[in-house]
């Protein structure tokens, strides 16, 4: 009986859930939010606020939908969903006030040595309590992130470029 709820809970439409539900929030909150062109400072910091409420938001409906579909436990499903969220709140906040008080240049270096140095310390661990090489998974996520920071910086300099900003 388990198995025939759980395959029935597997419907087509779970491979979408997550993804389409952060793509939406995602957007509209940063096509509303992000309309104004304003001094570089408040637009990245505008910007981290909107992602920290609308991606966040986004990103827990997507996994307690994802979840729901999954037949997972309903408290589990709660707790998934509040703790991501909290997480992803206090992580934001804190690269927030890394461009609040500090000077950009030195912001944009703080974020990404500080979020690189989190992401990695994140990896080790897990890998190590699973038993794997952590050093294969830091390359990997530090790898992957490194990846985004070097196109999100060509995208943001061709736009710049490209509407002489």
């Amino acid at each position: 009986m388990i198995k025939f709820i759980k395959d029935k809970c597997r419907l087509y439409e779970t491979r979408f859930s997550f993804g389409a539900t952060a793509a939406i929030i995602t957007n509209l909150g940063l096509i509303v939010g992000l309309r104004t062109d304003v001094h570089a400072k408040i637009s990245i910091i505008g910007g981290m606020l909107i992602i920290a409420l609308a991606d966040n938001i986004s990103d827990s409906v997507g996994i307690h939908i994802y979840q729901e579909s999954e037949c997972i436990e309903t408290r589990e499903i709660w707790i998934s969903t509040i703790s991501n969220f909290i997480t992803r709140l206090l992580v934001s906040l804190i690269f927030i006030l890394l461009v609040i008080f500090l000077p950009i240049k030195i912001a944009v270096i703080s974020s990404v040595v500080w979020g690189l140095f989190l992401l990695g310390a994140m990896s080790y661990k897990i890998a190590k309590d699973k038993g794997v090489n952590p050093y294969t998974a830091l390359f990997e996520h530090v790898g992957i992130a490194l990846l985004v920071i070097i196109a999100s910086n060509f995208i943001g300099k061709l736009l710049i470029a490209r509407f002489n900003l």
